[in-house]
């Protein structure tokens, strides 16, 4: 092996367990979510990679493509502390965050951003918070914490978000 091949080994060793125990803990509690959005479904099929910036919010009320009503809800759907917004970022690729402000949350209070094509923003605080860029981060500097993230995963026509 290498020197260069040693040290860079190292120090992705070190990098691996100087994190060991620290785990993000949100102030946005970690309810139950469950959809399967079906990308075939008539009111989803432009919800694609190639169209930046669109989004898809879901709550009981039912899931809203950029805004528009698209679908009911399901008995079987659940959607978090404040609902899901589930987003195509600037790469093209899929994020889904709970939408629950995670500011508001802290103090014990459960409110629901708004969501527009490039931020959630909460109406009572006012933080307002990154989708374009994939991370989430708040832009205002209320609070250094952003949205609460949630797993998703893309496959065979279907977009899964589990928690």
């Amino acid at each position: 092996m290498t020197y260069i091949a040693l040290v860079l080994t190292t120090a992705l060793l070190l990098s691996l367990t100087a994190c060991d125990g620290t785990t993000f803990g949100s102030s946005v509690p970690r309810l139950r979510v469950n959809i399967r959005l079906d990308l075939r479904q008539s009111s989803f099929v432009t919800f694609t990679p190639e169209n930046t910036y669109a989004y898809v919010t879901a709550t009981r009320k039912g899931f809203y493509l950029n805004g528009e009503y698209a679908a009911p809800a399901l008995d079987t759907d659940y959607f978090g502390y404040g609902g899901v917004v589930i987003y195509v970022n600037m790469l093209g690729g899929y994020d889904a965050y709970d939408m629950a402000c995670p500011y508001c949350a802290s103090r014990g209070y459960a409110h629901t951003c708004k969501v527009n094509s490039m931020s959630a923003v909460c109406p009572v605080c006012g933080e307002e918070y990154q989708l374009w860029s994939g991370t989430g981060i708040p832009t205002k500097g209320i609070t250094r914490e952003p949205l609460l993230r949630l797993p998703l995963t893309v496959t065979d026509n279907y977009i899964i978000v589990r928690q």
